[in-house]
């Protein structure tokens, strides 16, 4: 072979491995790649290994040691809650007294007794209502709701719907100000309006409310109060009213032979003097300083006994006393009727 000859063959050869440079680095590069990927894999895993051993390192048998937090690279500490935050908040024992209920065949009787105790601490009363209002009085307040009353008996309403009634104009009072005595039929007789929409069957007609007070309010005068109380309240409108609390005890206290009864009969003349009762503490402001469940145990008690009170109630005597105490006046005035 010539020297040209063999210059042009080493070139030849040359070219060739040129071109064949791509394809043999080409995997070496993924290959350099994939080593890289694991030797951080095995890092990573020395490093979770270390710390596993640095958390059980110090543990020794028979021996008790601390919750250690160990600090790595791939996990943050976490800061504990700021408890300050939470001062304001208070925990609630609705437990106050033991739940009479009977065991129910459609709900568990501990959780309708709190619900029960619930409602009491969101519907609040009190006997200042008319503390902000200069131009009323109590008396006013009196002549309200005995005539919320008669007008409740000519439309056959039940008597729940009368306490619906009175606990919402009481809660709206409570909640305004300045009020003039030209609005206080007005106020009330859209309170029966809402209650009797709320608890009867067929209530009655919005004219037939109208009519009631002779001319002084009109439809449209209740329509727009109705928006105004509702508002006001909150749409907060499933007090558990004193009548409905009297219900409660005396189907309870009827319970003998067979607890698990859900509708318990008791007596309805018996039923009528405590409500008449409640009818007639009602009237009184100074009711709204009890609540609804002990005005109701103390009207029980002035006409059966301290045992079933507490019974029907899961009430001790101090914690009826003093309103047993207030309402023995009325007591006395209704035994004469």
């Amino acid at each position: 072979m010539s020297r040209r000859s063999g210059r042009l063959h080493a070139k030849n050869v040359k070219c060739d491995s040129e071109n064949e440079c791509p394809t043999e680095l080409a995997p070496r590069k993924r290959k350099y790649e994939e080593i890289e990927t694991t030797n951080e894999h095995q890092q990573d895993a020395q490093r979770h290994k270390y710390e596993i051993q640095g958390c059980w390192s110090q543990i020794t048998t028979g021996t008790a040691t601390p919750c250690i937090l160990i600090e790595t690279p791939q996990k943050e500490t976490e800061s504990s809650p700021d408890m300050s935050k939470f001062t304001r908040y208070r925990f609630k024992n609705l437990f106050i007294s033991p739940c009479p209920l009977p065991e129910l065949s459609w709900a568990n009787s501990k959780d309708v007794w709190v619900k029960m105790l619930d409602k009491e601490t969101r519907y609040l009363h009190s006997s200042g209502i008319l503390r902000n209002h200069s131009a009323l009085n109590t008396d006013m307040r009196v002549i309200l709701m005995d005539w919320l009353i008669e007008v409740s008996e000519v439309y056959s309403l039940h008597r729940e719907t009368f306490y619906l009634a009175q606990d919402f104009f009481d809660r709206f009072m409570s909640t305004q100000s300045q009020v003039g005595k030209s609005m206080l039929q007005l106020i009330g007789v859209t309170c029966l309006f809402i209650a009797s929409k709320l608890e009867e069957i067929y209530p009655p007609k919005i004219n037939e409310f109208a009519y009631v007070t002779d001319g002084a309010c009109c439809e449209d005068d209740i329509i727009d109060m109705e928006l105004i109380v509702l508002k006001a309240l909150k749409w907060e409108l499933c007090p558990v009213t004193a009548i409905a609390w009297l219900n409660l005890y005396l189907q309870v206290s009827s319970l003998k032979d067979v607890p698990k009864l859900l509708l318990p009969q008791y007596s309805q003349e018996q039923f009528i003097h405590i409500a008449q009762l409640l009818d007639l503490c009602i009237l009184d402001s100074s009711a709204l300083d009890f609540k609804y469940r002990i005005l109701a145990a103390a009207a029980l008690y002035h006409h059966t006994s301290m045992e079933i009170v507490t019974k029907a109630t899961g009430l001790a005597w101090e914690s009826i006393s003093e309103c047993v105490q207030w309402i023995s006046p009325c007591a006395r005035a209704a035994r004469r009727f």
